[in-house]
């Protein structure tokens, strides 16, 4: 298989779902997933939209607060490419604010193109030693 990519910006779909956990709000940001979305996020495997938002407000939920940025975005039709990093600040202010670099592949649905099927990142290290 051979894919085309076109470094494009970000589509709004995308800016919407990092808005959402950026926000703490897990609302409507996740209706780019289609129902029976599989996440593969580090050693996550969440199947299932509602799944997906329940598992990534749990970890916020931990204590930090994230706000994502945009490195690069990659449209290869089918399959969309990230790269950014991520802040992630101690909501108590204990610790110092983390700067993960990210990569994400997204899947998009065969027969709605608008929709992610399957989304596979990776986040960090968020500490070392």
């Amino acid at each position: 298989m051979q894919v085309t990519f076109t470094r494009k910006e970000p589509p709004q779909w995308l800016l919407e779902m990092w808005k959402e956990i950026d926000d703490k709000t897990f609302g409507k940001g996740f209706d780019c997933f289609t129902e029976d979305a599989v996440c593969n996020l580090g050693v996550a495997d969440w199947k299932g939209r509602e799944a997906i938002r329940a598992n990534l407000k749990a970890f916020i939920d931990t204590g930090f607060t994230a706000l994502h940025h945009v490195t690069e975005y990659w449209d290869g039709g089918f399959l969309k490419v990230f790269r950014g990093t991520v802040d992630m600040t101690p909501d108590n202010r204990s610790g110092p604010t983390l700067h993960p670099t990210m990569t994400h592949f997204f899947y998009m649905d065969e027969t709605d193109n608008t929709r992610v099927r399957h989304w596979i990142g990776a986040v960090g290290p968020v500490a070392f030693g």
